[in-house]
């Protein structure tokens, strides 16, 4: 065999083994983005709220209101939640604004005297206890330490529940690489054992779970 056709093919042989490599590479590449990022879009069902709210307007700055002063407390110190129809109709019994959704929630819900059909971002699983009196009352804690900048927001943004499991995104977090020193966008138990560990409190599993 001449040296000219063994040169041949080893330049060949080379030329295969790189472009064997590179289509392996972008393999990879490809179907790691297809399932961090291109399928989570999927599985996700976006569901938007019934009305719009500006809790800028209502807790920003320069406004008097507090979080309690909406999500309260019962006397028992459990937390009540969303708030009921009625606390909006202590300020809202006619429309004070120009805003469309104000008009809207006047109308078609003080008036009416109809619960909003809010949709709940963070809703946990059945097996999860979670006492916000406990956290708020007890520990001091503040709402913006797990709700962060929840109080400058002019719109409430769509909820993204799985298709799958029905969890919302919110409790899973979107933030898909989560370092250990750093914070979560989600409310998951290593969220939450993280705080506990950081505040010096030993909890034991049936704190969390009934």
């Amino acid at each position: 065999m001449k040296a000219t056709e063994v040169g041949k093919k080893s330049t060949t042989k080379n030329a295969d083994d790189v472009r064997g490599k590179t289509i392996f590479f972008f393999g990879i590449v490809g179907m790691l983005l297809f399932g961090w990022i291109i399928f989570p879009l999927f599985i996700y069902e976006q569901v938007d709220q019934p009305i719009q709210f500006s809790h800028r307007t209502h807790s920003g700055d320069n406004v008097a209101l507090k979080c309690a002063d909406c999500h309260s407390f019962d006397k028992d110190g459990r937390f009540v939640g969303i708030p009921a129809v009625s606390k909006c109709a202590g300020c809202h019994s006619h429309t004070i604004g120009a805003s469309g959704e104000e008009k809207r929630l006047v109308e078609d819900y003080v008036i009416k005297n109809r619960e909003i059909p809010w949709v709940v971002y963070s809703s946990q699983p059945e097996n999860v206890y979670f006492s916000h009196a406990t956290h708020v009352k007890l520990g001091k804690v503040d709402c913006i330490s797990c709700h962060f900048g929840h109080q400058y927001t002019d719109r409430l943004r769509p909820a993204m529940f799985s298709r799958i499991s029905g969890y919302s995104l919110d409790v899973f977090g979107s933030t898909l690489f989560d370092v250990p020193s750093t914070p979560s966008t989600g409310m998951r138990m290593d969220d939450c054992a993280g705080c506990h560990s950081k505040h010096g409190f030993k909890e034991t599993c049936i704190d969390c779970h009934k």
